[in-house]
């Protein structure tokens, strides 16, 4: 169940990583900072669940980074289409402006 909460957390950890990947140049010092800033925290949240380094828990939690990344990315290539404002490479700002714009239609 550990192994589950941690995949779930690193998940949702890299939404905004992968939201503000997307919205700056690629290869870019921004672009690689957030691949890899939170490739610590993920190794704490190991050491904090105590799940080690135990072969099974890198293909769930490679494979929950990568997701919320990709999904991130989706989600500023979304909002960007389809709402009527700029979209910056700060998610929770962004979802802000989104609630504002929603509430004002």
């Amino acid at each position: 169940m550990r192994l589950f909460e941690a995949a779930i957390i690193v998940f949702l950890l890299n939404l905004p990583f992968g939201y503000w990947r997307d919205n700056v140049k690629k290869f870019s010092l921004q672009w690689i900072l957030s691949i890899h800033v939170p490739v610590p925290i993920v190794i704490a949240l190991r050491f904090i669940l105590g799940l080690g380094f135990a072969f099974i828990t890198y293909p769930v939690l490679v494979g929950a980074f990568f997701l919320g990344q990709f999904i991130g990315t989706r989600i500023h290539k979304w909002s960007a289409k389809n709402l009527n404002f700029s979209a910056s490479s700060c998610l929770a700002c962004d979802l802000l402006k989104i609630t504002i714009f929603l509430k004002n239609r």
